[in-house]
C-alpha cells in the first residue's frame, strides 16, 4: 500500500473530526512520506528504509508565501479556519526550520485569521530538540502521541526510524508542564508475529499512569479512520473507546472520544 499523500505545501481547509475547520500545512517532501517513525496505522503508508538522506523539504520562505496566499483568499470567501494544523507527509518537527516557521504562521495568522488555533500534530520524536521544544511551547495545540503505555507496544505501533529511549520520551512530555494535548490511537491487531493490543488492561493502566505524570490539559482518544498499511488492523469500537476515556477521567484528567 502506498498511502495517502500530500501534493502540496498548503493543503484544505478540511473538515477534522477534532479541529473543525483545519487548514493544514505540510512541511515534508512532497512526493514522499518522511517520518522518523513507521507507525502500522499511517495514512501515509509505511515509511520507507530507503528515505531521502537529503530531503527536499519547501523552504521558509515558500511555506509563509503560500500560507499567506491561502489566508488571503480565505478571508476574501469569508471561510477562515478554526485551526491552521501542521500535518502532512510525516513527521512536520522534522523541517529544520520549524521553529521560524512557527513564529511566521502565528503572525500571519494574527493577521488575517485571528480565532484560528495554530496547531501541530506530532508524534513526540523531536521533542528533545529545545528550538523544537521552545516553539511547540507558543502553539494553541500541541498535540503530542503517545500510543502506548509499555515500551513494547510502543515500539510495536510506532516503530521508530532510530531507536527511543520510551522513559526519556515521557519525561520529556511531563517537560510540558501541561502546555499540550496527548493524542492516542487505539486498534488491535498482529505484527511481526506478535499481538498488538493497546485496549488491554495491563496496557491502559500503564498508559494512564504515565498519563498523570505527563498531567496534559486534553487526552484525545480516537480508533482508525482510514486505510491502514497494516491490513490487520481492527477499529476498536465506540463503547470500548469511552470505558477507557471513563479511567482516564477516573485519574483526574480531561479527555475527548473520537469517532
Amino acid at each position: 500500500m502506498a498511502g495517502f499523500l500530500f501534493n502540496d505545501v498548503i493543503f484544505g481547509p478540511v473538515r477534522s473530526r477534532r479541529l473543525g475547520l483545519s487548514l493544514g500545512i505540510n512541511l515534508l517532501p512532497l512526493r514522499e512520506k518522511y517520518c522518523s517513525f513507521n507507525c502500522i496505522y499511517c495514512e501515509c503508508g509505511w515509511t520507507s528504509p530507503k528515505q531521502a538522506v537529503h530531503p527536499e523539504f519547501p523552504s521558509r520562505a515558500e511555506v509563509a508565501l503560500y500560507l499567506e496566499q491561502r489566508l488571503q483568499e480565505l478571508q476574501d470567501e469569508d471561510y477562515l479556519p478554526d485551526a491552521i494544523t501542521y500535518a502532512g507527509n510525516g513527521e512536520p518537527t522534522l523541517h529544520p526550520a520549524f521553529a521560524g516557521i512557527v513564529d511566521d504562521t502565528l503572525s500571519l495568522r494574527e493577521r488575517y485569521a485571528p480565532k484560528a488555533k495554530v496547531t501541530v500534530l506530532s508524534n513526540s520524536s523531536r521533542i528533545d530538540v529545545p528550538a523544537v521544544f521552545d516553539a511547540l511551547q507558543k502553539l494553541d495545540n500541541n498535540i503530542l502521541k503517545l500510543d502506548a503505555g509499555s515500551e513494547r507496544l510502543f515500539n510495536l505501533i510506532n516503530n521508530p526510524v532510530e531507536p527511543v529511549n520510551f522513559d526519556e520520551l515521557i519525561e520529556n512530555l511531563a517537560k510540558f508542564q501541561g502546555n499540550l494535548i496527548i493524542q492516542s490511537m487505539f486498534l488491535r491487531g498482529t505484527y511481526k508475529e506478535q499481538v498488538v493490543d493497546n485496549t488491554s488492561r495491563d496496557e491502559v493502566a500503564l498508559w494512564i499512569g504515565h498519563l498523570v505524570e505527563i498531567n496534559p490539559k486534553l487526552v484525545m482518544i480516537y480508533p482508525i479512520a482510514r486505510a491502514t498499511p497494516l491490513h490487520n488492523l481492527e477499529k476498536i469500537a465506540l463503547r470500548e473507546l469511552e470505558e477507557i476515556a471513563e479511567k482516564v477521567r477516573m485519574a483526574g484528567l480531561n479527555v475527548q472520544v473520537y469517532q
